[in-house]
C-alpha cells in the first residue's frame, strides 16, 4: 500500500497535495487538527483548520497568522486530494483529517475522544482503508468514568474543603481541560470559580464562542489581602510548587487528568487528590474506532503504540508504530496529556 501520508523531517507530510498535517517544522501549508502546542506550532505559512479552532489558533500562535477556517465536513482540493475536516471530540475546535486520492481513503484522528464533552464537538465516525491513529493511553487498564461522575468528585472535594475553610486548588490543562471541568460543574452549582491567567485566557476564547460555563474571576495579583479559603481555583500544571501558590494558605490540592487513573501518580506527584478525567480515548474507544472505522491498515502515534500494534497484529489487522520526532517525549507545556509527564 502506498504511503498516503509520511512522516518527514518536517511533520507528516502528503506529496499528492503539497501539505503538512501538525507540522513540527514551518510548512508552506499547514493543517491543524487542534490548538495544543504539540500540534500547532508557529512559523508555517499559512494554517488551515476547522472552523471553532480558529481563534483558539489565533490566542496560541498570534492574531496576525495567515489562516483560513473551514466547515466541519466541507470538501477541499489540494492537488491531487480531497480533504475534509471532521471532529474529533479531544477540545473544542478539534477535528480528525480526511484524505482522499484515487478512491484510496487516509484518516489522521489527531488526538480524539469518544466520551461526552460540553465544551467539544461529538466525534464523528470517519470510515477509511488506513487509520493513523494516537495511543496516548493504549492500555487496557485506561477506562474512563463519565465527565459529569468526575465533576461530582470535584466537586465533593471543594464542598469539603469549604467546610474546613481551606481553598481546593485544582490543576488541570489550561486548554480544554479547565473548561471541561468549568462547564462539567454546572451540574452541581451555579458558584464562581477563580483562575490562573493562563487558564483565564483560554476560558474567554471559549466564552466568546458561546460554551457554557461557570461564572468565573481571574486571581488578582495585586490584592495579597483577598482570602481563598473554600474557594476553587483552576490552575496549569505548570504552576504547581511555584511562588503563584504561596497565596493560597492550606491549601488542599488535586490534579485533573487521564494519568491520575495509574496507582502511585497522585503520590509521586504530591497531590492530595487525583482525579481521571482525560481529553483522550481510553483503551475500549481506540478499539471501538479501529473496529468501525473499516481500516485495513493501523499506524499508531503517540503514546503505547507498541502494544496496540502487537494487539491488532493479534487481531488480524495490518499494523505498525508511525516514528515521528516528537513520539513519546515529556512536554507538560503542550496544554494536552498526548506527552505530558504528569
Amino acid at each position: 500500500m502506498v504511503a498516503l501520508l509520511e512522516p518527514k523531517d518536517g511533520g507528516l507530510i502528503c506529496k499528492p497535495g503539497g501539505f503538512a498535517i501538525d507540522p513540527w517544522e514551518p510548512a508552506e501549508l499547514a493543517l491543524i487538527t487542534h490548538a495544543h502546542a504539540d500540534h500547532a506550532r508557529p512559523g508555517s505559512q499559512q494554517y488551515i483548520a476547522a472552523d471553532s479552532c480558529v481563534p483558539l489558533l489565533r490566542k496560541r500562535l498570534g492574531e496576525d497568522i495567515d489562516i483560513k477556517g473551514v466547515p466541519f465536513g466541507e470538501p477541499l482540493t489540494f492537488g491531487d486530494t480531497t480533504v475534509s475536516f471532521h471532529p474529533a471530540g479531544h477540545v473544542l475546535g478539534s477535528a480528525q483529517i480526511r484524505v482522499e486520492h484515487q478512491g484510496e481513503v487516509w484518516v489522521f484522528t489527531g488526538d480524539f475522544k469518544r466520551d461526552n464533552d460540553p465544551t467539544a464537538e461529538a466525534f464523528e465516525l470517519v470510515p477509511c482503508n488506513t487509520l493513523i491513529t494516537e495511543a496516548t493511553f493504549a492500555l487496557p487498564i485506561y477506562k474512563w468514568e463519565s465527565g459529569h461522575a468526575v465533576a461530582q468528585q470535584i466537586f465533593q472535594w471543594w464542598q469539603a474543603m469549604k467546610a474546613e475553610g481551606r481553598p481546593a486548588v485544582l490543576f488541570a490543562y489550561s486548554l480544554g481541560k479547565a473548561q471541561r471541568v468549568l462547564a462539567e460543574l454546572m451540574h452541581f452549582t451555579d458558584e464562581s470559580v477563580y483562575l490562573h491567567g493562563a487558564v483565564a485566557n483560554m476560558t474567554d476564547v471559549y466564552r466568546r464562542q458561546g460554551v457554557p460555563m461557570l461564572p468565573t474571576h481571574p486571581i488578582d495579583l495585586d490584592d495579597k489581602s483577598k482570602d481563598y479559603a473554600g474557594q476553587l481555583i483552576i490552575a496549569p500544571p505548570g504552576a504547581s510548587g511555584s511562588a503563584w501558590m504561596r497565596r493560597f494558605k492550606n491549601a488542599s490540592t488535586g490534579f485533573c487528568s487521564g494519568w491520575m487513573r495509574v496507582r502511585g501518580n497522585r503520590r509521586r506527584r504530591g497531590y492530595d487528590r487525583g482525579f481521571v478525567l482525560s481529553d483522550h480515548a481510553d483503551w475500549p474507544a481506540l478499539l471501538k474506532t479501529v473496529e468501525q472505522c473499516g481500516a485495513q491498515q493501523v499506524l499508531t502515534t503517540h503514546g503505547r503504540g507498541d502494544t496496540f500494534v502487537k494487539f491488532l497484529k493479534e487481531q488480524g489487522y495490518v499494523a505498525e508504530e508511525l516514528s515521528t520526532r516528537f513520539a513519546g517525549e515529556a512536554d507538560v507545556d503542550t496544554g494536552s496529556e498526548s506527552r505530558g509527564s504528569a
